[in-house]
């Protein structure tokens, strides 16, 4: 009997984090915040807050006509993903980024969000980084 009793307390210790955690945010998890001058990693679906907490989320690929690796083409092609910013105050804004033609950054509020880098596939990994506006 008595081994059960510390297993018991770890079980509760382990259910009341869970439940902890659980109250951060809408979704039961709590967004990763992004300090300015960081360069970050983001997928479908995934929401970061920014230092002057807005929340940042990562839509959806849009379109993709880049080339295929290793495959010689006239033209590089062009992706596109979409995003959605709150800002502190609860006011949004939908936008999208490019990896060729079109905007590589974006304006939110007094920060800049560039796209590095946009790997390949139906749900790709975005390289991003987030600073304050020049």
């Amino acid at each position: 009997m008595s081994c059960l009793r510390p297993a018991f307390a770890v079980a509760c210790l382990a259910l009341a984090a869970c439940t902890g955690v659980a109250a951060h945010g809408d979704s039961g998890r709590s967004e990763p915040m992004i300090a300015d001058g960081t360069d970050f990693g983001m997928r479908p679906g995934d929401t970061v807050t920014l230092a002057d907490r807005s929340t940042l989320r990562y839509l959806r690929l849009v379109n993709d006509s880049r080339c295929p690796p290793d495959v010689q083409c006239i033209w590089a092609g062009n992706a596109e993903i979409a995003f959605a910013w709150h800002d502190a105050a609860g006011a949004r804004a939908t936008f999208s980024l490019h990896t060729t033609v079109g905007d590589k950054q974006h304006r939110l509020g007094t920060r800049m969000l560039t796209l590095r880098s946009l790997a390949r596939g139906d749900a790709p990994q975005a390289q991003l980084h987030i600073d304050i506006a020049p």
